[in-house]
């Protein structure tokens, strides 16, 4: 698919959905879902976060995106936004503002387990983490860190605090079972005017993350990205069109699989 033929509509949506069902319920994939599981039993998801980085006119915004480094086993060479796994630590490091009450609400009802302001909390929190860390761009403001742990010396050097009322719940995507690594990825929103400091030449990555760039995200859709990361496109375009303010209580798509059927909720 070119990116001319790509309209982000309904159409281009049910097209990705049901490319990752076909995968799903192919034999390739039936056969490595025994496999695992026999190897390794039921593998619980473990909690991830992941930001969708917007910049330029609300008509024509540039998303924040890095090819992840091809050594890496877990989706090398692919076109991905910055992310990764909640650190046990997130949810206690000091912010300069919580998250809205609204977003903070619609994450404590959907998580898994016993929900928790902390638990709700460390999600965004992992989110500007792994921005910071990617990228080298800090969401925060002025102010005096209270942390000393290596992952926040950025912030605390520059002086500056995380910063969590901007992020905007956008989406969540559970890793299907029989994968031998799984992942509860909650995707957040955030216009670029948060970031506090950018290094000089724009990005400053730690290595997983290579050639960061600003794309449009119908151009996205046709470089080297993974299924789901094209469903999160499309919901993407569809989110901008309708609320391109970015309100903090928008429905939240939510994808995960039950039994062998791909399936879309709403948060």
């Amino acid at each position: 698919m070119t990116s001319d033929k790509f309209q982000g509509n309904d159409e281009d949506l049910n097209t990705e959905v049901n490319r990752i069902q076909g995968m799903i319920n192919s034999d390739q994939a039936r056969e490595f879902r025994t496999k695992t599981r026999n190897e390794y039993g039921y593998i619980r998801p473990k909690n991830a976060s992941t930001m969708i980085l917007l910049d330029g006119p609300k008509d024509d915004p540039r998303i924040l995106m890095g090819k992840r480094n091809k050594k890496l086993k877990f989706m090398p060479g692919a076109l991905v936004f910055p992310g990764g796994s909640v650190d046990k630590f997130d949810g206690s490091v000091p912010v300069a503002n919580e998250l809205t009450e609204a977003t903070q609400s619609r994450l404590m009802q959907a998580m898994r387990g016993k929900p928790t302001k902390r638990g709700a909390r460390a999600l965004g929190v992992a989110a500007v983490r792994e921005v910071a860390e990617e990228s080298g761009l800090l969401l925060g403001k002025s102010g005096d860190l209270k942390n000393n742990h290596e992952d926040w010396k950025d912030f605390k050097d520059k002086g500056l605090v995380p910063a969590l009322s901007a992020l905007r719940l956008f989406s969540r995507a559970i890793t299907p079972p029989g994968n031998s690594r799984r992942f509860d990825t909650w995707f957040f929103l955030a216009h670029a005017s948060e970031v506090g400091f950018a290094p000089e030449g724009g990005f400053d990555p730690d290595g997983e993350l290579e050639e960061l760039q600003w794309i449009r995200p119908k151009d996205a859709i046709t470089e080297n990205t993974r299924e789901i990361t094209r469903v999160m496109l499309v919901e993407l375009i569809q989110r901008l069109a309708k609320d391109p303010n970015l309100s903090d209580d928008y429905p939240a798509p939510h994808y995960q699989t039950t039994g062998n059927h791909f399936r879309k909720t709403i948060i």
